[in-house]
């Protein structure tokens, strides 16, 4: 079977402003622990055999450097006008490198994702129009894809899986992409990313934070 090839959207905020829930726990390694999370989901994802780019909208230039060291393409958040424009900008760029390739919007905070399992998402994701992956939750979306042709209407934000859903996008529910659903936003999620297994950047701060965060 011909199998889809992926560009992929990551949009990582400033950093000032990222993973504000954590802020308590974190404390002072809260930014570092940001910047850690986006880039073992970025890192992750250039090394699934599905994705042809990764595609990382921020204008905070030091993930902006570190993710393009990892060999993803920045661009600046255009029009600066919320996440899903953002993404669409993101996609355009995508769609004019890689015109025949699918679009996917991924989350930055999938600290635990491993390749094999996006991989199994995205070509899942090949079989339907537009399809979306559910966060651990069940509330949010970690994933959104737009097959070759087909516009890429991304509906992040809030109960997500229920705009995803209305929208008629495919929802993923499938075995086995527990590291494309486990998101990071407060300490419980870190130690359910803990036990999946982490990142090395995601690992090296998490083992600065104190135990009750972490669960260690």
């Amino acid at each position: 079977m011909l199998r889809t090839g992926w560009t992929l959207v990551v949009p990582v905020k400033v950093l000032a402003r990222a993973k504000t829930r954590m802020a308590d726990g974190a404390g002072p390694h809260r930014e570092a622990l940001a910047l850690a999370v986006a880039g073992d989901t970025v890192a992750a994802a250039l090394a699934c055999d599905r994705v042809r780019a990764v595609i990382v909208v921020t204008d905070d230039p030091l993930p902006a450097a570190e993710l393009a060291a990892l060999g993803a393409t920045v661009v600046p958040d255009e029009p600066d006008a919320g996440l899903n424009p953002a993404l669409v900008h993101g996609a355009g760029r995508g769609r004019a490198l890689h015109p025949d390739s699918g679009v996917g919007a991924l989350s930055a905070d999938l600290p635990a994702l491993r390749p094999a399992e996006l991989a199994r998402a995205l070509d899942a994701a090949s079989d339907a129009p537009e399809a979306f992956v559910p966060d651990a939750v069940g509330v949010g979306t970690t994933l959104y894809t737009a097959r070759p042709g087909v516009p890429f209407a991304p509906a992040f934000g809030g109960d997500s899986r229920t705009a995803h859903r209305a929208r008629g996008a495919r929802e993923l529910l499938l075995p086995e992409i527990d590291s494309v659903r486990r998101d990071v936003d407060t300490p419980a999620d870190l130690r359910a990313a803990l036990e999946l297994g982490v990142g090395p950047r995601t690992a090296a701060v998490a083992a600065l934070l104190p135990e009750p965060v972490t669960g260690r």
